[in-house]
């Protein structure tokens, strides 16, 4: 949970010329969308939006897979605009989840970052040291000393 991850969004303008939407070979009313993604996400935006994905409405329902870039959609032709609107927002709730995921992933970071410099500053502090009495003993062995 240390990395930062990018936010994914539905490809607009859609080009329903590549659009992929076939029937269904197990549900005869129903039919495949592949929706296309503007990235591939990463296993953290992956993790989230099965989470989002699976508390968002019904199991019949949730007929969702993310595949590389694409969101492949299993519905029927009545429930087509309720199913984009509830995939658009499981892909918001999921981006706003990435965002605060990013602010703690940040947080983490800087407290690291801020740890690892006191570390540094502390072992600095203490070669110094040990350097100043290495002369001091070199001087010590050179000269009378009071």
């Amino acid at each position: 949970m240390g990395e930062m991850s990018r936010k994914a969004k539905l490809l607009e303008p859609v080009d329903l010329e590549k659009l992929n939407i076939k029937r269904d070979h197990y549900f005869p009313n129903a039919y495949i969308i592949d929706l296309p993604l503007d990235s591939m996400p990463d296993h953290v935006w992956l993790d989230i939006f099965e989470r989002e994905w699976a508390r968002s409405i019904h199991l019949w329902d949730r007929k969702l897979f993310v595949i590389g870039d694409k969101l492949r959609l299993l519905t029927t032709k009545h429930d087509i605009k309720d199913k984009l609107d509830w995939v658009k927002k499981v892909i918001e709730q999921t981006n706003s989840d990435i965002d605060e995921y990013n602010d703690k992933a940040q947080a983490r970071i800087a407290q690291r970052e801020e740890r690892i410099g006191e570390e540094l500053k502390k072992q600095t502090l203490s070669e110094e040291k040990e350097h100043v009495e290495m002369i001091k003993e070199t001087i010590r062995k050179s000269f009378k000393v009071v």
